[in-house]
C-alpha cells in the first residue's frame, strides 16, 4: 500500500462544501451538463475561464487556518494557488467524478497521470501487454528510478505479489481489441496486486472498469474526454479510500497540473461526451462490419481484398461476445486497425482519402487515419490505425472505397513498389 500522506489543505474564502455529485441519481448525460451546477457563482450559463494563478485568502483574520491545521478534503471552490487547485480544473473534476463513478484527479497529460500513479504506487513488478508505446516509455522511466521488474500481461499469477500492478489497456491501442477486465482483476487481487485499467479507448458511455474490478482507471483525456483535438489532459480515478487525496498531495510536488484553458475546454467537451462516443462507436462498427464483409467476399470488394490483409476491432471478437457485450454494452469503441498486404500500400492509402485526416492521436469529432509507423517504432509497418469521427458513416465508407480503388489503379499501372513485408 502506498505510504499515507495528510492531504494538503487549502485556505481561502469559500462556500460550504456541497454534496458529492456521485450521490445523485441522474443519468450520465444529465450529469455531464449539471454535475458542476454546485460551483455556479455567477449568472453565466457557460462557465467563465479563470486564468489567475493565485487567489486571495479570507479577509477576516479569524478565518485564517494555517496549512498544518487543515485536515481532509477542502471545499471545491477554495483556492490558493493554481499548482494546488484552480477553478476550471476543479470544475472539470466535479463533472468527471460522476461520469467515471469515482473520485478523480486531472493532470497535464495522460502520460503525466500514468507517471503520477507509478510514483504513488511504487510497484516492485508491473505486468503489461503491448498497447500504447508512450505507456512503455513512462514505465521505462519508472524502471530507471526504482528498478521495478516488467512482466508480460499473461504472466502467471504466482509471479505477482502485494503492491504490484497489472496494467491493462482495453480496448487496446492501436487495434481497438478488448480484454476481459474481470479476468485480470481476479488474477491481480488473488496476489494482493492492483489492477490499473487504461480505458482511453473505452470512455464513459461505453464501459465502466470499476464494475469489473479495476482499482484505478486512467484516461488520456486528450482523446475522447476532450473530443475536439485541442487540449491535453490526463485523468486518474479510484474508489480506494484515500488514494485520490494522496495523489492530489503528490501532484502538488510533481507539478503536473492542467492549465486553465485546458480545464475550460474539458468542461465544454464533457457536455457532449456520451452522444459523441456512442455515435463514433456506432460509426466505427458500421465501417468495420463493411470492411470485414468485403474481405469475406462481398460483392464489389475486389479492391479491398487486393490491398487488405486483416481488420481488427473488438466487434470482430465473436468468440468473446458472452462477456464483451456486458463489459461494453453501448458500443465497442471508435478505433480500429487495418493491416495492409504490403508496407507501401499502408504508406500511400492516407493520401488517397478526402474525409480522413492523416494525423496521429484520436478521439476528435473528425476522422483520422495514421500510418502508425510514423509515431510507433515497434508497430507492424503495414498497419493503419483509424479513429472514427462524427461524419456520416456511409460518407466515410465511400471515401475508403475510393481510396482502395485508387490504390488498385496505381498497382495495375506499376506505380506502387513491392516491399519485403509482402
Amino acid at each position: 500500500m502506498p505510504p499515507s500522506a495528510a492531504p494538503m489543505g487549502i485556505n481561502a474564502v469559500s462556500h460550504s462544501k456541497p454534496p458529492h455529485p456521485t450521490q445523485t441519481l441522474h443519468h450520465p448525460s444529465t450529469l455531464a451538463i449539471h454535475a458542476d451546477d454546485q460551483l455556479n457563482r455567477s449568472t453565466d450559463v457557460s462557465p467563465a475561464l479563470h486564468v489567475s494563478t493565485t487567489f486571495r485568502y479570507a479577509s477576516n483574520p479569524d478565518d485564517l487556518v494555517p496549512a498544518k491545521n487543515l485536515k481532509g478534503p477542502q471545499p471545491l471552490d477554495a483556492h490558493v494557488y493554481s499548482r494546488l487547485t484552480a477553478p476550471t480544473s476543479t470544475r472539470l473534476e466535479a463533472l468527471l467524478a460522476p461520469l467515471l463513478r469515482a473520485p478523480c484527479l486531472t493532470y497535464s497529460s495522460g502520460l503525466a497521470a500514468l507517471h503520477a500513479l507509478y510514483v504513488f504506487l511504487h510497484p516492485g513488478r508491473v505486468s503489461i501487454g503491448g498497447g500504447y508505446h508512450g505507456s512503455h516509455g513512462v514505465l521505462g522511466l519508472q524502471r530507471k528510478m526504482t528498478g521495478c521488474k516488467v512482466l508480460p500481461l499473461d504472466c502467471a499469477a504466482e509471479e505477482l505479489g502485494p503492491g504490484d500492478v497489472v496494467h491493462l489497456e482495453t480496448p487496446v491501442n492501436p487495434t481497438g481489441e478488448a480484454f476481459r477486465i474481470e479476468e485480470y482483476a481476479r488474477k491481480a487481487h488473488a496476489r494482493g496486486a492492483y489492477l490499473l485499467v487504461d480505458a482511453t479507448f473505452g470512455p464513459p458511455g461505453l464501459q465502466d472498469p470499476f464494475v469489473w474490478g479495476a482499482d484505478v482507471v486512467m484516461h488520456a483525456g486528450t482523446k475522447y474526454l476532450g473530443g475536439h483535438s485541442d487540449m491535453l489532459c490526463g485523468v486518474l480515478a479510484s474508489k480506494k479510500e484515500g488514494w485520490v487525496e494522496e495523489l492530489r498531495e503528490e501532484r502538488t510536488y510533481l507539478g503536473s497540473v492542467m492549465g486553465s484553458l485546458e480545464g475550460w475546454l474539458g468542461v465544454r467537451s464533457l457536455r457532449t461526451l456520451e452522444v459523441r462516443v456512442q455515435r463514433q462507436s456506432g460509426n466505427c462498427q458500421h465501417l468495420v462490419s463493411w470492411l470485414h464483409g468485403m474481405l469475406e467476399g462481398a460483392e464489389g470488394g475486389e479492391a479491398v481484398r487486393e490491398a487488405v490483409e486483416k481488420v481488427q476491432h473488438a466487434s470482430l471478437q465473436t468468440e468473446d461476445m458472452e462477456w464483451l457485450r456486458d463489459q461494453m454494452p453501448n458500443g465497442y469503441g471508435p478505433v480500429f486497425a487495418v493491416t495492409m498486404k504490403i508496407e507501401s500500400l499502408a504508406r500511400i492509402l492516407p493520401s488517397k482519402l478526402e474525409l480522413f485526416h492523416h494525423a496521429t492521436s484520436l478521439g476528435g469529432v473528425e476522422s483520422l487515419i495514421e500510418w502508425r509507423a510514423m509515431s510507433d517504432e515497434k508497430v507492424d509497418t503495414r498497419l493503419l490505425r483509424i479513429s472514427v469521427g462524427l461524419e456520416h458513416w456511409e460518407d466515410l465508407r465511400d471515401d475508403l472505397m475510393r481510396g482502395f480503388k485508387a490504390l488498385r489503379d496505381e498497382v495495375k499501372n506499376g506505380m506502387v513498389a513491392s516491399d519485403s513485408t509482402a
